[in-house]
């Protein structure tokens, strides 16, 4: 009887690593699918307005590029860092945002790995190739052709992301609870007006 309950356990066990095996998977295979569409997206979006933009706009662009990969660093780092007890605790007080909230920190993970390598990378690439059309722009407009304009436009948005990932962090760490509830309320209203929902693997991590 025992040893009948012992291989019950064992085959239970394995069950559920195979589910969590398959669910990783089609994690995996959905978020590649997502990062190619995001930065196919994101570069035709970024290049089309580079291209046909003034100087101004353009680095107004490029700032722009390299403030989402901050943000989304932020937010990574934020669910990455909170726990999901007191965020069940205002979903029974149904406050808003707040099952929104419980899904991203039990599902940390994904989000983080979306957040911070998905969007980040496509970021940091894209800005890369803003930063080479600017170059450009400037070479034509003003008839020059320095090689420390390259050099400087790199070290300009390298510095410009890393510092500001390195301020990001520390409000991320500081304040995880309230931006973490910020972006459920955010979910909340993408979900209410738009009939948006997060795909996110099923295997979750409890009690926290």
């Amino acid at each position: 009887m025992e040893s009948d309950s012992r291989k019950e356990a064992v085959k239970k066990k394995k069950t559920q690593k195979t589910k969590k095996r398959l669910s990783n998977t089609k994690w995996v295979i959905l978020i590649t699918i997502w990062t190619f569409f995001l930065g196919t997206g994101m570069s035709f979006i970024s290049e089309t307005l580079l291209r046909n933009t003034g100087l101004m706009i353009a680095f107004i662009v490029l700032i722009f590029i390299i403030v989402i990969g901050i943000v989304f660093d932020l937010i990574g780092i934020a669910v990455a860092s909170s726990r999901e007890k007191p965020f069940h605790s205002m979903a029974s007080n149904k406050l808003l945002g707040a099952n929104y909230a419980v899904k991203l920190v039990r599902n940390a993970g994904p989000v983080s790995n979306f957040c911070n390598d998905v969007i980040g990378d496509i970021c940091g690439i894209i800005s890369g190739a803003a930063a080479a059309i600017i170059i450009l722009q400037i070479r034509s407009l003003y008839q020059v052709n320095l090689p420390s304009l390259s050099i400087l436009l790199s070290g300009f948005v390298a510095s410009l992301t890393v510092g500001g990932k390195a301020i990001g962090k520390e409000i991320a760490l500081r304040k995880s609870r309230e931006i973490v509830l910020f972006v459920g309320v955010i979910l909340h209203h993408l979900h209410k007006h738009l009939g948006f929902s997060l795909f996110l693997p099923k295997n979750s991590r409890k009690g926290r």
